[in-house]
């Protein structure tokens, strides 16, 4: 299949060296070298995105903005087939898309310094703040209700209604303890109805491994833009605070070594304020903390949910898999709660 999809997007399959990627989690890549000449193709997950083409129509969108507006900034805009498609689908489960690679870049799985947190969160910021006067609401939501907390809490109480409930009373201490923290929702619900909470272009998946770095560590522009969808800023700056502001991987059960590192907290505010300070409201500016608590809070209603329903999205590699990812969760916003008086004046 895969020299089929080459020479589809007129990449000679003859010549090319391919390479399965093994970074995402989601979508199936390969990175294809033709001589000087290095493309990346990817396979589509329509399990995960239900309707691929949204994707593509998203990304070429945005691609003809900034082509437009804001030429010099390095989009990855991706090829089009020989027949003048940026999508293309061969079966019923079957999509792929290709883009070419930027040549002396790399992505990062952890970080290992402050001062990658900080050209991250610069890229991020960069990025929502250059399509500042796109239409945000032109583009497909690729997974509605993706970042709602007010559904995710919904979703919490009906698993607590229900759901398997052995795992229920297993869970109870950390069932009481999210919801003696439901305030977070209200919170939301009151952002959600703020008119100076601007819908703006968010990327929502704001890991490390979504920047392209050069060899000197700086970054140079955001990549897998699948869930770019209409959102609100903290769900950017929640996550990248989720993701890079503890050292431990998620999956570690040895809670004890879960702590907040103040230093990176003050980076990546610091690298997404420099692009976003101007455009940001005072209301959104005040709510820059409480991003990470949205995010986090979020996580761990999902893994909770998920565990009291027996495990039907996220799956399980042990028994209580999502239990310990749900308390890991719990107990990073515990700590990142405890740091509040000194890092909510960070900005």
């Amino acid at each position: 299949m895969i020299n089929k999809v080459l020479h589809d997007f007129g990449i000679d399959a003859n010549t090319a060296e391919v390479n399965p990627l093994q970074q995402g989690l989601i979508n199936n890549t390969w990175k294809i070298d033709c001589g000087t000449n290095s493309f990346i193709i990817q396979k589509i997950n329509n399990q995960i995105f239900k309707n691929p083409e949204d994707i593509a129509d998203n990304i070429v969108a945005i691609a003809k903005y900034l082509a437009i507006h804001h030429p010099e900034y390095l989009f990855v805009t991706p090829i089009a087939s020989q027949s003048g498609k940026h999508l293309i689908q061969y079966t019923t489960n079957e999509y792929y898309r290709a883009f070419p690679f930027v040549k002396n870049s790399h992505a990062k799985s952890v970080l290992t310094n402050p001062n990658q947190a900080y050209e991250a969160a610069k890229q991020f910021g960069r990025f929502t703040m250059l399509l500042n006067q796109f239409d945000a609401a032109s583009l497909k939501k690729t997974i509605p209700q993706f970042h709602n907390l007010s559904l995710r809490y919904q979703q919490f109480n009906e698993a607590l209604a229900n759901g398997n409930k052995e795992r229920i009373a297993e869970a109870n201490d950390t069932i009481e303890a999210l919801k003696n923290l439901s305030n977070i929702t209200t919170v939301y619900n009151d952002i959600i109805t703020n008119p100076n909470f601007k819908v703006r272009v968010t990327h929502h998946d704001t890991k490390i491994s979504n920047v392209l770095f050069d060899d000197a560590d700086k970054g140079i522009c955001v990549i897998d833009l699948d869930t770019t969808m209409p959102g609100y800023f903290i769900s950017d700056v929640g996550d990248m605070m989720r993701t890079y502001l503890c050292a431990v991987s998620e999956e570690e059960t040895d809670f004890s070594k879960i702590e907040i590192r103040v230093d990176y907290y003050q980076a990546l505010v610091q690298g997404y304020m420099e692009e976003m300070k101007t455009i940001l409201t005072n209301d959104e500016k005040e709510h820059i903390f409480y991003a990470g608590t949205f995010m986090i809070y979020m996580q761990a209603l999902r893994f909770l949910t998920d565990y009291l329903n027996d495990d039907v999205y996220y799956g399980a590699k042990y028994p209580k898999h999502n239990l310990n990812r749900a308390i890991y969760q719990l107990t990073l916003l515990q700590a990142l709660l405890s740091k509040k008086e000194i890092l909510q004046n960070i900005n």
